[in-house]
């Protein structure tokens, strides 16, 4: 998958939108900084801290530090240090041969 031009296509869409938007006379500088959106922004973000903190948190950090950091990570780069070097990779080292007769 090509994130960059998934990127440059996301900022193009936005771009097209603002366009849209003003040609129908839409001032966005007004909608946003109204004080009824700026009311609701702040009540959504209320609502993501209070979802961070009290539920996803230690979920996610958990998983960061201890599966990805710990076990993906520090693996990654040793096997790429291995290589680097010209050593053998754990793939290597623990793939079981197949002896033919």
């Amino acid at each position: 998958m090509n994130r960059q031009g998934g990127l440059i296509k996301l900022i193009i869409v936005i771009i097209i939108a603002i366009i849209v938007l003003s040609y129908f006379s839409f001032d966005l500088r007004s909608i946003v900084e109204a004080p009824q959106t700026q009311d609701n922004l702040g009540y959504v973000w209320e609502l993501l801290t209070i979802l961070w903190v009290d539920y996803l948190s230690q979920p996610i950090l958990y998983f960061w530090n201890n599966i990805f950091i710990d076990l993906l990570w520090e693996t990654f780069i040793s096997n790429f240090e291995r290589i680097k070097a010209g050593e053998s990779t754990d793939f290597e080292l623990n793939t079981p041969s197949v002896e033919f007769n």
